[in-house]
């Protein structure tokens, strides 16, 4: 159940961060993030995080 859990949380993360990514490249426009680099930043850094929980979640025994 946990595991579970926690690998649907990283891919929670994965698409979250590919959301906020394409709105700070200005990609994904109509809201206040649309353009502004830093949510690229924030973004990028979610999408490594949830890659990094799932993957790590799965190799565990």
């Amino acid at each position: 159940m946990r595991k579970g859990l926690l690998i649907g949380l990283g891919v929670l993360l994965v698409l979250v961060g590919a959301v906020w990514t394409t709105q700070g490249l200005g990609y994904l426009k109509g809201s206040f993030m649309t353009g502004d680099r830093t949510w690229t930043t924030i973004g990028l850094l979610c999408v490594a995080g949830g890659l990094v929980l799932a993957i790590h979640t799965m190799r565990r025994k």
